[in-house]
């Protein structure tokens, strides 16, 4: 093992693995329905936001603003549902919100492609895709829809591929986690009780 290796990439990439660590505990607890996870999940938006700019993933740092706003919104979402209802209870997505949902991530993908292609982004139109639909699971996780899982699950697979593109294997390896933990907060959600 060559330990100067090793420590040259952590010196280089630092940022990258303090955003790896930190959404990965974010993300934990998102699962496990804790309300501490919106601050934890906060300080990562910020974290990752820098490190895609570097990376001229411009979708994924627009993300990222879009990430700090859901953030904030779900954290109140859940402190509200926490306070009136002494826990984080799940709801149930309809076949409209499925719908609505899905075809806003299309649309969505289509227009930010456009713009991306415009301003010289690497992968526009995956990273607009992927972008695009990872706002409608940030949107359905902040409604405590157990549908946005599955998103992200999907997500997150095709993601792993688009970062190891773009030589960010850090990023791509917590991706990897990501769908553990994506698969780990379907099931804990389908076991949580439902808003009533």
């Amino acid at each position: 093992m060559n330990w100067l290796a090793i420590a040259n990439y952590l010196t280089l990439n630092w940022l990258e693995i303090a955003g790896t660590v930190t959404t990965i505990l974010g993300i934990w607890l998102t699962t496990r329905r804790l309300l501490i996870c919106w601050p934890v999940v906060l300080a990562a938006d910020f974290i990752y936001f820098a490190v895609f700019f570097r990376a001229r993933l411009f979708s994924d740092s627009l993300l990222q603003v879009f990430f700090v706003a859901f953030t904030l919104y779900g954290w109140w979402h859940w402190w509200r549902g926490v306070r009136e209802e002494g826990e984080v209870r799940v709801v149930p997505l309809s076949l409209r919100g499925w719908i609505l949902g899905l075809g806003a991530g299309a649309v969505g993908a289509v227009l930010l492609g456009w713009l991306m292609v415009r301003i010289g982004a690497a992968l526009p139109h995956l990273d607009a895709a992927l972008t695009s639909y990872s706002l409608v699971a940030s949107w359905w996780q902040a409604r405590k829809h157990t549908a946005n899982w599955w998103l992200w699950i999907a997500v997150d697979l095709i993601y792993i591929g688009e970062y190891l593109y773009k030589d960010l294997r850090a990023t791509a390896l917590l991706y990897a986690v990501l769908v553990l933990l994506a698969v780990l907060g379907l099931r804990d959600w389908r076991r949580a009780p439902a808003a009533a």
